[in-house]
């Protein structure tokens, strides 16, 4: 599963040609949460408040980035890395 962006401990994932609605894969530690492109809400997953905030934050900054990477690792397989929340 591709890294897009590491930052603060938490690593942003999305798997090729993985099932919709367009996501991405939030990871902290031993723990993971999922959320939707189009809300940023989070579908499942079981992340603390605090990290859940910084990944909601942070993919407000790039949600066109996140949904050009979603198509483009459907289409072709290729993704871009994306900035970190500094």
């Amino acid at each position: 599963m591709p890294e897009l962006c590491r930052f603060l401990g938490i690593i942003i994932q999305m798997y090729f040609n993985d099932h919709m609605p367009p996501h991405f894969h939030a990871i902290y530690n031993d723990l993971e949460g999922v959320f939707e492109l189009s809300t940023l809400e989070m579908l499942e997953g079981n992340l603390p408040a605090r990290v859940r905030g910084l990944v909601v934050e942070w993919a407000s900054l790039h949600r066109q980035d996140l949904m050009d990477n979603w198509n483009s690792l459907t289409q072709t397989g290729e993704y871009k890395k994306i900035a970190p929340l500094v």
